[in-house]
């Protein structure tokens, strides 16, 4: 198809919106794989020089994080990167637990074969990036790439897609990406996905849910053995900021 060029210039408040999509998407980033400390501050003027970017479309993306609850405003202290604490963690994975183990009992009565058979491939795209980072990494990539965003969707739940698609989805995604660190989870956790997948081909909802509570539980396990680590991290990088 012979390229056709835009009938008209972007104006500036176009520009700011894709200028502010970037920097939220490079925050958004930064913060669930740690390249942002926890309880870090944000400081518009600083991220406006590294981004080269006036402070509208800055102040755009916070904005945008903090809906995310990636980014919390504290009385007198600003805007600073969420820092999860034990308690918050743990809260957060109770909820986890129950939300995507009914979005599991409901995709087992909702999937059709073309939806299994996505997933089904979604898998084996899945376990081909394991064995090329030699299991360092289980880490999705967030929407048709993230296996937990898939079977939430499939539940035809309006409001667990909302809570595990859109309210929570990167709070959680931040906790995964640690227990996504390390090495055995990689595998045990593609395995327990292929176990979740076979119930909810098999029509299973009672054993999907029971399932994905234990793969949910068993990724508590091991984040909170990681809590103490990044909270004094979180600590450090806080008095540094």
């Amino acid at each position: 198809m012979k390229y056709a060029p835009p009938t008209r210039l972007p104006d500036e408040n176009e520009k700011q919106g894709t200028i502010a999509d970037r920097i939220c998407n490079q925050l958004k980033n930064d913060i669930i794989e740690g390249r942002l400390a926890q309880g870090s501050k944000i400081i518009e003027e600083d991220l406006a020089k590294d981004y080269g970017s006036s402070r509208g479309p800055i102040r755009e993306a916070i904005r945008r994080l903090e809906g995310m609850r990636l980014v919390e405003r504290i009385p007198h202290a600003g805007a600073r990167v969420v820092t999860l604490t034990a308690e918050r963690m743990h809260d957060l994975y109770i909820v986890r637990e129950a939300l995507e183990g009914m979005s599991a009992r409901l995709a087992a009565e909702h999937m059709d074969e073309a939806e299994i058979k996505a997933l089904w491939e979604l898998l084996e795209y899945q376990e081909q990036a394991i064995s090329n980072t030699e299991g360092k990494l289980y880490f999705q990539r967030e929407g048709d790439l993230d296996f937990h965003f898939r079977i939430a969707r499939s539940s035809d739940n309006q409001w667990l897609i909302h809570l595990l698609g859109s309210e929570l989805y990167q709070l959680m995604r931040m906790c995964r990406y640690r227990s996504a660190r390390v090495r055995s989870r990689s595998t045990t956790a593609l395995q327990e996905h292929r176990r979740i997948v076979e119930a909810i081909a098999a029509g299973d909802g009672e054993l999907a849910e029971i399932l994905m509570r234990r793969h949910i539980s068993g990724a508590w396990e091991i984040v909170k053995e990681l809590v103490p680590y990044d909270a004094a991290f979180s600590d450090e990088a806080g008095m540094n900021g």
